[in-house]
């Protein structure tokens, strides 16, 4: 097994009832109230967890390519990660990292199809900080969260965390 891209991962959650539930009325039909207790728990468990000394540079949304944010409406993962960085005092960086092109959804795809999907798909437009969290709703086979360590690994950040508010069982 190769070790991660990443130096930790901050994921509260399974990805099962009641969270599937809230985040996706959330994410796909844009009823933010069902997210609200999440992101507060969510902000408390990372400050928690962070030591001092731990704390990242900046907030990095995973992106959304700019016609899946037209169609939805929104980006998740920016959401969630302007509201923790309002709670912990952390700048979100969210253009620092696009997507080139749109993809197939992830969502019924394989841990091998995502990776493939995927390759390189994410463009780094910008400084990177050297120590960065990766902002995402949920982390499903690591495959986004992998490929955008890589890139920004790549750019010059030497610590990547991930956050999510959660993780498929497994």
């Amino acid at each position: 097994m190769t070790k991660p891209p990443f130096s930790r991962a901050l994921i509260p959650w399974r990805y099962q009832f009641p969270v599937d539930g809230m985040i996706g009325r959330y994410k796909y039909n844009g009823h933010r109230k069902f997210v609200r207790p999440l992101l507060a728990g969510f902000s408390e468990f990372v400050e928690q967890q962070l030591a001092a000394d731990q704390r990242p540079d900046a907030l990095i949304p995973a992106p959304m390519h700019w016609s899946r944010r037209w169609q939805r409406g929104f980006n998740q993962a920016l959401d969630i990660a302007e509201f923790v960085g309002s709670q912990l005092d952390i700048p979100v960086a969210g253009d620092v990292v696009r997507r080139r092109r749109r993809v197939t959804a992830q969502r019924k795809l394989n841990r091998a199809e995502r990776l493939v999907n995927l390759a390189g798909v994410f463009e780094v437009c910008g400084p990177v900080p050297a120590r960065v969290a990766i902002v995402d709703d949920v982390v499903t086979t690591g495959a986004t969260a992998k490929l955008l360590a890589d890139a920004l690994r790549d750019a010059g950040a030497r610590d990547i965390q991930v956050w999510a508010l959660a993780r498929t069982p497994g």
